[in-house]
């Protein structure tokens, strides 16, 4: 990232190519959002976060490449020029739409202008190229006739079939799967978040070294060591097998520096624990408006911005149930169809926010062409996260914008849920209520009588269980009701 006078360069000089109208500028990402003296204080944590993700923009029309010098200082990202293929083995044409749709979301969201997009009905992926030959044909005259630099495929895809594709295409071809490891590593803004991002491409790297001719498979030594001869020759390993050792050398160090990381957040997740402090996770779909949801029910104020997978860093907020009561709210990473396994493994220790919590808010975006199908995807990732026992809330976001039969029908597939607009703050009362009423209830039920000095106990009975009956006698305070099993311990000295 850049610091905010290089910002300001690239500003000036973009403004001074026209690559911006003043519709952009209306439009929110105006430069006076971060200012030269570093960023507005009155913004919160969410808008300063916005106004950095949004300072070095990709604009269509620019070069990447650098014509003379002095375009060093003046770096111009250009957006890729993409073509969409996908492969349609099951399901109806709708469902085919809605998972293009979502790749062209994702390539845009990567930072590419989508030019076209095309699909094909098979009974499998083909196993050379994944479409059929005279597809790639086809596919070939439309990079040539559209001018892409790069082809982006709906599926995870074998090493093969990227290099034959790209041998037969002469450009760069890409799978889903790298393409949301891009945008991970684009919105990846924490120390544990962007190890985590840096693990699951290793990962995904490391099965897909290849060379050209023979240059990753010649032994180290002499000329392939850089001529250094006798006294520089390397162990015998090829070129590839370096890369890979030295990948995974990489991939053992980020584990154990996320091995370190997750014992932070256990410490973290015991206190809270044994302090009996209830916790409510809140998942879905990514850009289903998890974070407007939190900002909403916490005043979190964190990042929110209409793209996919905005939140990767989770966010915990302390909050307080209308009765007194402390219990803990958290945003967790978006889900998609398909996720990449190696992203699954990689934030498992944030996922476990999920599967360690008392109440998961399930987050569904009404207005989505199919809203059932993200249903269906996350509660295969919470399989996947051992997080299917939880108990779970369905909410229905999004009430603004979504058709209300559409919203009938999720009711009645979703008896457990709710409908809010995060953005119009309906439905947020009655959300609330449900998640208090959902919230586990202390176990112990004790009476007791506590001296007047012990003020201390009423207010943690406040915090953390539940009072009855609260009575002011001479003695001291009579009260009834539950408490969990460490509070009720204290509370035992004074039973009556």
């Amino acid at each position: 990232m850049t610091n905010a006078s290089e910002d300001f360069s690239l500003d000036a000089e973009l403004a001074e190519t026209d690559a911006w109208d003043d519709d952009d500028f209306e439009s929110g990402y105006a430069d006076d959002v971060v200012s030269a003296d570093g960023p507005d204080p009155e913004l919160t944590t969410g808008e300063q976060d916005l106004a950095e993700r949004h300072a070095l923009r990709r604009v269509a029309g620019l070069r990447t490449e650098l014509e003379d010098i002095t375009e060093v200082e003046y770096r111009q990202l250009r957006l890729e020029r993409v073509v969409l293929v996908g492969v349609w083995t099951e399901g109806t044409p709708e469902d085919a739409e809605n998972s293009m749709a979502e790749l062209a979301l994702l390539a845009e969201t990567a930072g590419s202008e989508v030019l076209d997009n095309v699909y094909q009905r098979r009974q499998k992926p083909d196993p050379a190229t994944y479409i059929g030959r005279g597809k790639v044909d086809g596919l070939r005259e439309i990079v040539q006739a559209t001018g892409a630099d790069t082809v982006i495929l709906d599926g995870d895809l074998a090493p093969s079939q990227l290099r034959n594709l790209e041998d037969k295409l002469k450009v760069k071809a890409i799978d889903r799967t790298a393409l949301i490891l891009d945008i991970f590593a684009q919105h990846a803004k924490s120390k544990e978040g962007q190890a985590q991002v840096e693990l699951a491409q290793l990962n995904y790297m490391k099965q897909r070294l290849r060379g050209w001719g023979g240059n990753l498979s010649r032994q180290a030594g002499g000329q392939a060591a850089g001529g250094e001869g006798i006294g520089g020759r390397g162990p015998g390993e090829t070129k590839i097998e370096t890369d890979r050792r030295r990948i995974n050398t990489k991939i053992a160090k980020l584990r154990r520096e996320l091995k370190a990381m997750k014992g932070t957040r256990d410490t973290k997740r015991s206190e809270r624990q044994r302090n009996a402090i209830p916790s409510v996770a809140i998942a879905g779909y990514t850009n289903a408006g998890k974070s407007s949801l939190l900002n909403r029910l916490t005043d979190a104020g964190v990042l929110v911005e209409d793209s996919l997978f905005a939140t990767l860093d989770p966010t915990t907020r302390r909050t307080t149930t209308a009765d007194g009561r402390i219990y803990t709210m958290s945003d967790t990473v978006g889900f998609v169809r398909h996720l990449p396994h190696q992203l699954v493994e990689a934030f498992r220790s944030t996922l476990e926010e999920v599967a360690d919590a008392d109440l998961i808010l399930h987050v569904v975006d009404g207005s989505h062409p199919d809203p059932e199908g993200q249903i269906t995807a996350v509660r295969e990732v919470f399989a996947d996260i051992e997080a299917s026992k939880v108990p779970e809330l369905i909410v229905i976001n999004k009430a603004d914008a979504a058709d209300p039969m559409v919203l009938a029908r999720l009711r009645a597939r979703e008896p457990h849920s709710v409908v809010v607009s995060a953005k119009t703050g309906e439905g947020i009362r009655e959300a609330l209520a449900l998640v208090e009423s959902e919230l586990p209830r202390p176990s112990v039920a004790f009476s007791a009588l506590l001296p007047y000095e012990r003020g201390d106990l009423i207010n943690k009975l406040h915090q953390q269980g539940e009072i009855e009956t609260l009575e002011h006698t001479a003695e001291g305070s009579l009260v009834k009701g539950r408490a969990h099993e460490g509070l009720a311990d204290e509370l035992a000295a004074y039973a009556v």
